[in-house]
């Protein structure tokens, strides 16, 4: 895997127009079978609403892409959620926004709106996280090269996971794809060779993804 934007925690949102409910209930999912268990337990659980409309994303590259308008005139559900989706460059999501009619309609332009903010108003409620592939290595060193590595681990925002002191120092960390070359080298540089390297566990690292809109987050669509 490489790097993902996706839900660590899934969330539920509502917004309300013209007397019509549109309630978004956002889950991390990794299959399109997950997705679609998923689909049918929101549609259980809110079987008396007029339409839940779907949008799922679905693999590391985004390639499984699902939508539903439920009854809705074509367009004007399904594919406005799956582009909120998209435009955060989210994947394995799933998406159904529930909607009680209120009686008025809104017209295909309403209804756009109305299904985007549900979206929108839903992932606020979720935790976003840009996941990341690393590998686990423990470095062995003598006491004198703390410092050097304690330094070097901040300056290159390397995650630390324990330090363990006895004959040795022992530092777990944790190395990102893209910094495994380079930290090694300097590692091995700032101990004069004395460090022992050991490489552990391939592992996947979450880092928070702040999102904005116009009132402090901004989920890729207008």
């Amino acid at each position: 895997m490489g790097t993902i934007q996706c839900l660590k925690t899934g969330g539920v949102g509502e917004i309300t127009e013209k007397k019509s409910r549109f309630i978004a209930t956002l889950k991390p999912v990794e299959t399109e079978e997950e997705a679609t268990a998923f689909i049918n337990e929101i549609k259980k659980k809110y079987w008396d609403a007029k339409h839940n409309c779907t949008a799922f994303i679905v693999g590391e590259n985004a390639q499984v892409t699902r939508c539903s308008d439920d009854g809705e005139p074509a367009g004007t559900a399904g594919r406005p959620m799956l582009e909120v989706l998209q435009g955060c460059a989210l994947t394995n999501v799933c998406c159904v926004v529930t909607r009680y009619f209120g009686g008025t309609l809104l017209g295909t332009g309403g209804l756009i709106r109305a299904y985007q903010g549900a979206v929108k108003e839903g992932l606020a409620n979720c935790e976003i996280v840009t996941r990341q592939t690393g590998t686990v290595y423990t470095i062995g060193t003598d006491y004198g090269s703390i410092s050097k590595l304690q330094t070097l681990f901040g300056k290159e925002k390397v995650i630390l996971q324990d330090t363990e002191y006895g004959a040795q120092v022992i530092f777990t960390i944790i190395l990102l794809k893209d910094q495994e070359e380079t930290m090694i080298r300097q590692i091995t540089d700032v101990t004069a060779g004395n460090a022992t390297i050991e490489k552990g566990d391939p592992t996947t690292v979450d880092v928070p993804w702040e999102v904005r809109n116009a009132d402090g987050r901004d989920f890729g669509i207008n």
